[in-house]
């Protein structure tokens, strides 16, 4: 209820008190999880050795560069394309910029266990890996991998229940990054830093709690940064796993950084180090 002792100009009965619309949350229709869109996102999933693309539909009035190499591409994996109206888009790919490109896709399949232990052994050099505890919004997943690609990282981990997966949205924001970096989803985060642990990869997490800045902790060797939800950070028993815990330093009066902003602080540091 309104007190009209507040503004003197409500004093006067005869002027009525404002009434505001309350905002309706949108509801948008779903996007089927093997469509991708987007014209970096599907040049990216053509540009791999063995693409998943099995269609493609591309607005008819688009002729452009971006376009056309779409098209090579395309033709170059024996990929069908369907030059289509804008309304035949919009079914594919509801509400979203699909930029007059959409295309349906094998699954984007994550790796188990098993696949991460073998991607390790594999390598040539220390691992640099990227948990996820628990970020549920697929914008974020995807800036996250955009970004440890980016950095070196060699793959990024997330639980499979509470967590974003490889949603169109994901890959989309990803640029790209979601078909060339390994993404991995497991069951038991805890259990997996464990066996990280056993394999002499050195666990860091992040929190604003703690009193050893990132700058002054060692990111060489084999590493794993640990970064929590959104809003929530890491949970306690993600945190009690971890062999150290650092803070960002920030100015200002912000209380937090977006995880995908965390993670791109936190990765580039360790590249930097790494390289010096």
């Amino acid at each position: 209820m309104l007190n009209y002792s507040l503004n003197p100009l409500l004093k006067d009965k005869s002027l009525k008190p404002i009434k505001r619309r309350k905002n309706k949350t949108a509801h948008h229709a779903p996007i089927d999880p093997d469509i991708i869109f987007g014209l970096h996102a599907v040049q990216a999933a053509l540009d791999v050795p063995v693409s998943r693309v099995k269609e493609i539909w591309l607005a008819a009035e688009r002729h452009d560069s971006r376009v056309e190499n779409v098209l090579n591409a395309a033709q170059e994996q024996g990929v069908v394309v369907h030059h289509s109206e804008r309304e035949t888009l919009e079914k594919l790919a509801p509400d979203v910029q699909h930029q007059g490109c959409v295309a349906k896709c094998r699954p984007l399949e994550s790796l188990d266990e098993k696949g991460l232990f073998d991607l390790l052994e594999n390598l040539d050099e220390p691992p640099l890996l990227l948990i996820l505890d628990g970020v549920q919004d697929p914008h974020n997943l995807g800036a996250c991998l955009r970004t440890a690609e980016a950095s070196g990282a060699h793959a990024v981990i997330a639980p499979k229940d509470r967590a974003s997966g490889l949603t169109a949205t994901a890959i989309k924001i990803s640029s790209g990054s979601a078909e060339r970096l390994p993404f991995v989803q497991v069951t038991n985060i805890a259990r997996l830093m464990q066996e990280l642990q056993q394999r002499g990869v050195w666990l860091i997490g992040t929190s604003g709690e703690s009193e050893t800045s990132l700058y002054q902790t060692k990111l060489t060797g084999p590493l794993a940064i640990v970064l929590g939800a959104e809003g929530k950070g890491i949970r306690r028993l993600t945190r009690e796993n971890c062999d150290e815990v650092v803070f960002i330093p920030m100015q200002g009066e912000a209380e937090s950084l977006n995880v995908s902003v965390a993670a791109g602080v936190c990765l580039f540091e360790a590249f930097r180090q790494r390289g010096l």
